[in-house]
């Protein structure tokens, strides 16, 4: 045992005053080299006693830390240079506060032991357990029956010798769970849509800054650490509705606010019950994460022949670079309308995401849409797109020069139409906002030569191979939106019982009108012109509060749009065919987290469906399941949202109850 050899203390409490206050100078750097100077002991009431405990002949005038002491009872060994504390300790020092029943601090190893409710915070960072062993000047430890917080964004800040615990809130440790924020998720759809340029589908992205943590057991050593059956979860109350669990796992920083999380039999938990095992060994924190990389499940009865399946497998991952392979199978296709083996049956995507520098990107995306003869002139697709920022941060605008070959786009009622190539450079504005009026605008100018698709016959040669011509399209647009409240009502507390039973945000009933005014004008290089004012005016709100058993949330969308303007683009990808269009959708609680809903859009000329999604939501606190078809474009997906959150105050173990009020545990 650590303190096994120590003698008889000197006692520094007396009856008359059981609370007594220990303070000790010591060196920031480490003290094998650098020894403690000297140490001083205060009695609440009592006398003040000083210890030369080194001599110090070359005069060091380093910087101090100051390590405070509180206890019921304390007591000193000078000789072996040992602090022993008993009864509500708490500990003060600029690496951050640590709580115990009882403690005891080697001040020449500055190796410290707590048993008994241990609680360390430095900065936003908390650690919790039965047993503490933690050494200050190695900056590492081991915790029995551990748990606590971690807040990803400021990890490395405050993990980082010489710390100052004065810039965080040390009292969040003694306080219950309060003020709990929706803070960025992480989403990722199982599946999805088919590779389409201006069409909306779901995407994978986010991080989750703040987590909680138990295990049997963690070792540390730094900002890195080793846990024996780790569970995880970004709930803040317990127990969690959501857990990531793993039977081994090791935690280490691979760069600025990243961080990476290697584990063995990884899984995913519901509600203490339900699991789904997940096919792989290492995590990464990140901003730029495009999910947990499972074997996805899509549906894009367009190019692929109906339901596929695909792996996204990681080749690169660097500080500023990504760069990733995904295999795609067409399940359906290979099953029904050709062999299993078929080479046509099989398609590769491929993604590079990176930066140049913090105001220039580049994304390059290239699909393989099975494997044929004439694989580059039908299989192959790709897009190129590189920005720069241009200007101050308050009035930055994007230049984009993208590049393109064989890219999909969608034109509303004529369906899915395919430009064969395409460069060019676009100009966006930011989102600027019109004084108090709350009127926002954005506009964008593009220039592109195009190759695409015409039935202009006097643009067509007479010997020809396909429909295509290339022309140059000049384009000049801009857009001015506003909304406006009608009616808003009050929003539940932020329980878990209450405003926080099925959603991460609590509902704020409300009904809003907006409006939505663009103007597009475009210039092609044959002489023709498409300029038109686009207008939408739409009614949307939210009813209920998402909290009853049944139909106690309603959400709804209704919105009409007229084009009013002349001319008509020579290619068919961009030209106006919809001038009088209504959408509308509704999502509605059924019973419990469970949702229906739908959101269609239809041409009121010739009365053609545009769209016409069909979704089945299960909704929680600290995630989302949505499921979605549109039989109208044969597209569906699945798609996985993992809830943030931030909160002050300390969370109750997983396996206990916690109102989220203060003063409300049970």
């Amino acid at each position: 045992m650590l303190f096994a050899d120590v003698p008889p203390p000197i006692e520094t409490t007396t009856q008359s005053n059981p609370v007594s206050h220990v303070a000790f100078t010591t060196p920031v750097t480490s003290l094998k080299d650098k020894p403690i100077r000297e140490i001083q002991i205060t009695v609440r009431g009592g006398k003040t006693q000083q210890w030369k405990l080194a001599q110090n002949n070359n005069q060091d005038q380093s910087p101090s830390e100051v390590l405070e002491i509180t206890a019921d009872k304390q007591t000193f060994d000078p000789d072996k240079q040992v602090v022993t504390a008993q009864g509500n300790v708490r500990v003060e020092f600029a690496q951050g506060v640590l709580l115990a029943d009882q403690l005891r601090i080697n001040l020449e190893s500055r190796l410290a032991v707590g048993t008994g409710n241990v609680t360390f915070q430095r900065g936003e960072q908390i650690l919790r357990g039965q047993r503490f062993e933690y050494n200050f000047g190695l900056d590492s430890g081991r915790i029995v029956q551990a748990g606590g917080e971690i807040f990803q964004p400021s990890l490395e800040q405050d993990l980082a010798i010489g710390f100052d615990s004065n810039q965080s809130d040390s009292n969040r440790i003694e306080e219950p769970v309060q003020d709990v924020q929706p803070q960025q998720g992480v989403q990722f759809s199982l599946g999805g849509g088919p590779d389409v340029s201006n069409l909306s589908v779901p995407e994978g992205g986010g991080t989750i800054s703040r987590f909680r943590f138990e295990a049997d057991e963690l070792e540390l050593d730094g900002g890195n650490w080793n846990a024996n059956n780790l569970r995880i979860t970004n709930d803040p109350f317990s127990p969690p509705e959501l857990e990531l669990r793993a039977e081994n796992a090791k935690f280490r920083q691979i760069g600025p606010s990243k961080d990476e999380l290697v584990a063995s039999d990884l899984r995913l938990v519901f509600d203490d019950g339900f699991s789904i095992p997940i096919p792989r060994e290492r995590i990464v924190f990140d901003g730029r994460e495009r999910g947990l990389n499972l074997v996805n499940v899509g549906f894009d009865g367009d190019e692929r022949g109906g339901l596929f399946i695909e792996r996204e497998f990681p080749i690169i991952e660097a500080d500023q670079w990504d760069f990733s392979l995904t295999p795609q199978y067409f399940l359906q296709q290979g099953i029904f309308d050709k062999t299993l083996t078929d080479p046509e049956v099989f398609g590769l995507k491929a993604n590079l995401q990176g930066r140049f520098s913090p105001r220039t990107a580049l994304s390059v995306n290239a699909a393989l849409i099975g494997i044929s003869d004439e694989i580059f002139q039908e299989n192959f697709q790709g897009r190129a797109q590189l920005q720069q920022a241009i200007g101050r941060d308050e009035g930055k605008h994007t230049l984009n020069i993208e590049a393109s070959f064989r890219e999909r786009f969608f034109s509303g009622s004529l369906g899915f139409q395919r430009v064969q190539s395409s460069f060019g450079a676009l100009i966006t504005s930011p989102t600027f906002t019109i004084a108090d009026t709350g009127i926002a605008f954005n506009y964008e100018a593009g220039i592109k030569r195009i190759n695409a698709d015409t039935d202009v016959e006097e643009l067509l040669d007479e010997n020809r191979d396909n429909d295509r011509v290339t022309l140059t399209r000049y384009q000049l647009g801009t857009q001015f939106s506003w909304d406006t409240p009608l009616w808003q009502g009050d929003t539940l507390p932020a329980t878990p019982d209450q405003g926080l039973r099925f959603t991460p945000t609590p509902v704020r009933p409300n009904l809003r009108f907006k409006t939505n005014l663009a103007g597009i004008t475009t210039f092609y290089s044959n002489g023709d012109q498409q300029n038109f004012l686009d207008v939408i005016v739409g009614l949307e709100g939210e009813l209920g509060h998402f909290s009853e058993d049944a139909f106690d949330y309603t959400g709804f969308d209704i919105s009409y749009r007229q084009a009013i303007g002349a001319g008509e683009s020579p290619f068919e990808f961009d030209r106006l065919v919809d001038r009088r269009r209504l959408s509308m959708g509704v999502i509605q609680q059924i019973y419990g987290p469970f949702l229906l809903g739908f959101d269609t859009s239809f041409n009121l000329d010739n009365g053609e469906f545009i769209r016409s999604d069909i979704i089945l939501e299960y909704s929680r606190r600290t995630y989302n399941l949505r499921l979605s078809y549109d039989p109208t474009l044969q597209i569906g997906s699945f798609t996985i949202q993992i809830n943030g959150f931030n909160w002050r105050g300390s969370s109750d173990p997983f396996d206990e109850i916690n109102t989220g009020v203060p003063g409300g545990r049970r």
